[in-house]
């Protein structure tokens, strides 16, 4: 009986694993702001978003991003636009190189091609 009781609680566990993984996976993919690998989520912050709906009914996408750390460092910087349901509409913005000195924050600016709904701006460190 114990060791059908241990393995009823083992299986509960592996579920709720399971669940909190794919709910990870599910909050990830709805951030406007990702960044890359661990040394970049402790180096650089997005301090602020701005988006805004051209004329023609193109997204255009602002982001500060912040140095946090008190050295300059290289990042590397692109914008995923995507549709309502969130998915990529096939218009990524190849990634650029920004320079941020220490503790200090940069605007960069990204215009979709087409009619996005949605976006997420990535950064990763540059190696």
């Amino acid at each position: 009986m114990k060791t059908l009781l241990h393995l009823f609680f083992a299986m509960v566990a592996l579920a709720c694993t399971s669940c909190t993984t794919a709910d990870n996976y599910a909050r990830a993919n709805q951030k406007k702001f990702v960044a890359l690998g661990d040394l970049a989520s402790s180096a650089v912050d997005c301090r602020a978003l701005q988006e805004t709906v051209l004329a023609d009914g193109r997204l255009q996408v602002r982001a500060n991003l912040f140095n946090r750390t008190s050295q300059r460092i290289q990042v590397q910087v692109n914008c995923v636009f995507k549709d309502e349901q969130g998915f990529s509409t096939g218009d990524e913005t190849p990634f650029q190189a920004l320079f941020l000195d220490e503790n200090a924050q940069e605007t960069v600016t990204f215009t979709s091609l087409n009619k996005a709904k949605d976006y997420t701006v990535r950064v990763r460190l540059q190696r």
